[in-house]
């Protein structure tokens, strides 16, 4: 409930930063997932969550964004789903010992897409998610954060399937923009918007995305659709660019603490970063959010 009660009053919530990110820097394989790592390197994830408390997050997401029954299948690791959510808990709360964060249980999409276009059925992605959300639960989550989704339909089997394993915990939802300021699924802010009142999540917002102006355009309409949400940035750090050694992301810390001057007068709950972001970028939006700044003017066209 403290949660809830600060969504609605009281400064913006600072969510965390990249994990993919740090961990590719600390000697992940590319295209590995970092839940092998949560097995197999805990203390790799651990130095993350602790590097993003130290830059003032309240906020910390679990290392748990495929951690679902279809996505640990191509780690082998299908069968240990309870195993490796409950493993994550324990990493943050380990870190956090006695500081007055939150600790979100995050899933992702399933990675595939549902009939007719794919051969997951809806009430298969219900169970998938309701088997992740309910190990989460019993490892002590404070909420469930679903994110960087494209697809209303996966949305809705999100959200049943979380209420379905935990519904006494808070519900947040975020979807990715970035094809001219829909999903890549073709959905519109407005949708979004529209959605989140109807299932009563607790908060619902952007992540990820192609750029923070696109991410930013798609907040404005979620906010123009329905004054009263609670909404939620956190988007990448700007637009990669693929290099030899990986990506490189375009906006750096003080871009991201302007975009979050901006949020909050959009009137953003929970502001933190995706791809891209680092504890530098995080510290920056530290004094950003708790700085009592004021909104900044109209923010740039969607590009």
């Amino acid at each position: 409930m403290r949660f809830l009660e600060r969504l609605k009053q009281g400064p913006p919530i600072l969510a965390d930063g990249a994990m993919g990110t740090m961990l590719l820097a600390a000697g992940l394989p590319a295209g590995r997932p970092g839940e092998a790592w949560v097995l197999e390197r805990p203390q790799a994830i651990a130095a993350v969550h602790r590097a993003y408390l130290d830059a003032g997050a309240e906020l910390i997401l679990t290392c748990t964004f495929g951690g679902n029954r279809a996505r640990l299948h191509r780690l082998g690791l299908q069968d240990r789903v309870e195993e490796v959510n409950r493993r994550a808990v324990e990493i943050v709360r380990a870190v956090t010992g006695g500081r007055d964060v939150w600790v979100a249980g995050d899933m992702g999409p399933l990675g595939e897409l549902l009939a007719p276009f794919g051969k997951r059925t809806y009430a298969e992605a219900v169970d998938l998610f309701a088997e992740q959300a309910g190990a989460l639960a019993s490892a002590g989550v404070d909420l469930l954060y679903v994110e960087t989704l494209s697809d209303l339909r996966e949305a809705q089997a999100a959200v049943e399937g979380a209420r379905r394993a935990a519904p006494h915990l808070p519900l947040v939802v975020t979807f990715s923009f970035d094809t001219h300021g829909r999903t890549n699924m073709g959905v519109r802010p407005e949708a979004v918007a529209q959605a989140a009142r109807q299932w009563q999540l607790a908060a619902v917002g952007a992540n990820c995305g192609a750029t923070l102006e696109m991410t930013e355009e798609a907040l404005r309409r979620m906010r123009e659709t329905d004054p009263d949400l609670a909404l939620v940035a956190k988007p990448n750090a700007g637009l990669p660019r693929f290099t030899e050694t990986g990506p490189v992301y375009d906006a750096g810390p003080l871009q991201l603490a302007e975009f979050g001057r901006r949020a909050i007068g959009l009137g953003v709950r929970v502001l933190g970063g995706c791809c891209g972001t680092t504890p530098d970028h995080i510290r920056a939006l530290a004094r950003a959010v708790r700085g009592g700044v004021k909104p900044a003017g109209p923010p740039p066209p969607a590009r």
